[in-house]
């Protein structure tokens, strides 16, 4: 997109991917530091380079290469270092289960170079047999490559939603023919994947022949597949994929027939289609009509549509066929939680462990960009070294470091808390001592991922100061399957126990996903969604864990997240009083 960060971050991620697997740790680790700033950074990179302002964490030798990227479009040095890696292992280096240490292994013993002899020397046996591999390591590799395959074809929401937005954007802003525009099928429905992207928008007949040549010459625009004045498919790339994006256009009097019959799944749509019959009515994109006359009676809004039917109009994430239909023909659908909601973030990582940014620079811009009542800090604890996590020690200072911010801040905004590692018997990596004195706590699965681990899980959730768990399947989306547990298990102790369930809102985990936020919902645990930042811009994924909460059937007050921090703290204290522990917060 217009934006090059993302596309520089990608850039450099794999420069530094492919320097750990020439076992040059020093430049791997420089150019992982500079991708994930860049990414972090709020404007363009073009914007700081043309003020001459230097970037923290960016040095001379990088920023060089930024430059020589604005000016011809690639980085000489990027396309050096592709030669010495086999082309097919670079698009693995990054994924679980290879990394650059396995593959140049691989290579180095076996002789493999493309991805065809990889799967062949998994499945032959060949890998097994080296030394650090084994059977449950090759099975995994090759249930990672499966599952990457299947990625390829699809992509995540938070990417569908980014795609969308930029070109909604880009219409609107070069087309003042354009009346109503929006995104729909699956990602209006705000499903965790994406396989194509529907566009649909109105305006007056005489300007479509300009709407559509305009969409088919934009310059992300590689192929187009069909071109008319109602129906436009193009295959479009943005960050290296390709994807179809497929464009229709309507009158402004059939606007809620088409983003109704569009964004409905099939199931939800064959549903309705059957309630109309039943009242002598037919439904599709242009309108809702009268079978016995034709004449028309809905369908220049959704709610038309809908209420010409009998039900309440239905949120774009229930259309699903799970319930939805009949608590709209019965007037009972739920008042979903919404982003406005939303009063703090709970489950944050600064520059203590693996985030980058300060607890000061977090603070500043959460108080300046969102306007929320507080935020947890939670950085690691000390069983991830690889993420710098804190011992007793550093924690302790850190709680120093929040009480002197506070202070200078003349409010209690930030909070002090941990994500504390859950160990392979279901204990923490962090005393009750010093447990006692935070204000949150997450506890999560970070290790072990190929255990059932619901026993680990269960045993956290009977200690007195673990507040919640924190991505409960450990799921990666399209990269790693959540280890085994068993979710109605964990439901049903977080109820006894008065724990919490997070919806992580990272794009790849969205964890929990709606089916159980849904069992949730029904068995009355409360949850909170939270970004897990590790920067500035994660901030942003909070409306995906609204969105999963909603599709999960979430109200407000099913999500501890949308009340004040007397409410966090009520039920913070209810617990430790349940298992009586006298120390509250």
């Amino acid at each position: 997109m217009e934006n090059i960060n993302k596309e520089l971050s990608n850039i450099f991620k794999r420069m530094g991917l492919i320097y750990e697997f020439l076992d040059d740790r020093f430049r791997a680790k420089a150019y992982e530091r500079a991708s994930r700033v860049i990414d972090d950074l709020p404007e363009d990179i073009r914007n700081y380079m043309e003020r001459g302002e230097k970037v923290k964490g960016i040095g001379s030798g990088i920023a060089s290469k930024i430059e020589e990227y604005i000016k011809t479009g690639k980085i000489q040095k990027y396309e050096e270092l592709k030669n010495k890696v086999p082309e097919d292992f670079i698009e693995l280096l990054d994924m679980p289960g290879f990394g650059a240490k396995t593959l140049k292994k691989i290579h180095d013993s076996l002789g493999i170079s493309t991805k065809e002899e990889l799967i062949k020397a998994l499945e032959g046996g060949l890998v097994e047999k080296l030394e650090g591999f084994g059977a449950k390591k090759v099975q995994n590799m090759l249930k990672g490559l499966q599952m990457y395959e299947i990625s390829k074809r699809r992509i995540l929401l938070w990417e569908a939603l980014q795609i969308s937005d930029y070109l909604i954007n880009k219409l609107k802003e070069n087309l003042p023919q354009i009346h109503k525009i929006e995104v729909a099928g699956s990602t209006r429905r705000r499903k965790e994947t994406i396989g194509d992207l529907d566009l649909l928008l109105t305006c007056d007949e005489k300007d479509r022949e300009k709407v559509m040549d305009f969409f088919a010459s934009l310059g992300e625009v590689s192929q187009v597949l069909v071109k008319g004045l109602k129906k436009t498919s193009v295959i479009m790339k943005f960050n290296g994929k390709e994807r179809q994006v497929d464009l229709r256009i309507f009158d402004d009097d059939q606007w809620g027939a088409a983003l109704q019959y569009f964004t409905g799944s099939k199931e939800h749509n064959i549903r309705i289609r059957e309630i109309a019959r039943e009242k002598g009515l037919k439904v599709n994109e242009y309108g809702v009509f009268r079978i016995d006359t034709g004449e028309k009676v809905a369908g220049e809004t959704e709610e038309g549509v809908y209420n010409t039917l009998g039900m309440d109009w239905i949120p774009p994430e229930l259309r699903e066929d799970r319930g939805e239909i009949e608590a709209a023909l019965n007037h009972n659908l739920p008042e979903l939680v919404n982003l406005s909601d939303i009063k703090g973030d709970l489950h944050v990582h600064s520059i203590w462990s693996d985030g980058t940014v300060p607890i000061e620079g977090i603070a500043e811009y959460i108080k300046n960009t969102y306007k929320y009542q507080y935020i947890v800090i939670t950085d690691h604890s000390k069983s991830q070294r690889v993420a710098n996590g804190l011992d007793e020690e550093r924690l302790l200072q850190q709680i120093e470091e929040i009480n002197t911010l506070n202070k200078m801040l003349g409010l209690d905004f930030v909070k002090k808390g941990v994500e504390v590692d859950i160990l392979l018997d279901g204990s923490l990596d962090l005393s009750d001592e010093i447990l006692s004195q935070l204000d949150w706590v997450v506890a999560s699965v970070h290790s072990h991922f190929s255990r059932d681990n619901t026993d680990r899980i269960l045993k956290a959730m009977e200690n007195p100061f673990v507040n919640v768990i924190g991505h409960p399947t450990g799921r990666l989306i399209g990269l790693r399957e959540g280890y085994p547990v068993d979710m109605e298990a964990v439901v049903k102790k977080a109820k006894e126990t008065g724990t919490a369930l997070e919806i992580n809102a990272q794009p790849r985990r969205m964890d929990i996903n709606e089916n159980w936020v849904r069992l949730a919902v029904e068995e009355g645990v409360k949850m909170v969604i939270s970004t897990d930042a590790h920067n500035l811009k994660n901030f942003e994924f909070m409306r995906l864990g609204v969105y999963i909460a909603r599709r999960g059937w979430a109200t407000k007050e099913d999500i501890l997240n949308t009340g004040s921090w007397e409410r966090i703290k009520g039920f913070v204290n209810q617990k430790r009083k349940k298992f009586g522990v006298k120390a509250t917060v």
